[in-house]
């Protein structure tokens, strides 16, 4: 991106729909806020535009927080593993634009929205997607789908095709290509995009060579989303 495109990508515009433009959240989870730090530049670096700090990580308020600063206008910073009214307030106060969730909880998204914040819930049954939805959610998170494959996703989005969904759990370089091709409207990526030899050994060039990888790939998928239009 240039400076003006950057500019462009982070002036007033709904961040689901800039989340699935980019179709990329990268999960940070159990790091130190040194090793956060430095991976998150690295990302950012490589391309990516949302991250996520787990509320069950130390210091995530803190990490948020000093991200906010630190990313703005580079990133937009979420918070995860938001699975209850305490931990969505406690996200909000430290500044998280966005919040996710493992699970489905109608109260959170609800407290989110009154306050202008969108929440992609946990889901991964139709019930309980169709339950997002009508929550007032503007996309999903599968979550998990490390057993069950790209193949479940596209039976979902059969009959849900018009609910972005974002892809969660066991997505590498090597079957991404096949959850967006089953339809998935994003994806996030934790360890596959922050591998731990290269967190431990401080190899910031690698962390940002691999995330540019991913999101050259994602570049090249086919849009499989429809544009929301939902308002808050």
């Amino acid at each position: 991106m240039t400076v003006r495109d950057v500019q462009d990508f982070f002036s007033g515009t709904d961040i689901t729909e800039r989340m699935l433009q980019e179709r990329i959240i990268a999960i940070f989870r159990g790091l130190t806020a040194e090793q956060a730090n430095m991976a998150a530049e690295a990302l950012v670096e490589g391309g990516i535009r949302f991250m996520e700090v787990t509320m069950n990580t130390a210091d995530a308020a803190e990490i948020i927080s000093h991200w906010r600063e630190r990313f703005a206008g580079r990133a937009y910073i979420g918070a995860g593993t938001v699975i209850d009214i305490a931990s969505a307030r406690e996200a909000l106060t430290c500044g998280a634009q966005f919040l996710i969730s493992p699970n489905l909880d109608e109260e959170v998204i609800a407290y989110a929205a009154e306050r202008g914040v969108d929440v992609w819930p946990g889901v991964l049954t139709p019930t309980e997607i169709v339950r997002a939805w009508k929550a007032g959610a503007k996309a999903v998170k599968l979550f998990p789908l490390g057993s069950l494959g790209p193949e479940y996703v596209r039976e979902v989005r059969g009959p849900l095709g018009h609910i972005p969904m974002i892809a969660t759990g066991g997505i590498d370089l090597h079957t991404l290509a096949s959850y967006g091709a089953a339809g998935a409207s994003a994806f996030g990526l934790g360890s596959k995009l922050l591998p731990k030899d290269d967190i431990l050994s401080g190899n910031d060039e690698a962390l940002a060579v691999n995330a540019s990888q991913f999101v050259d790939m994602v570049r090249k998928l086919p849009c499989s989303h429809l544009p929301s239009t939902r308002e808050r």
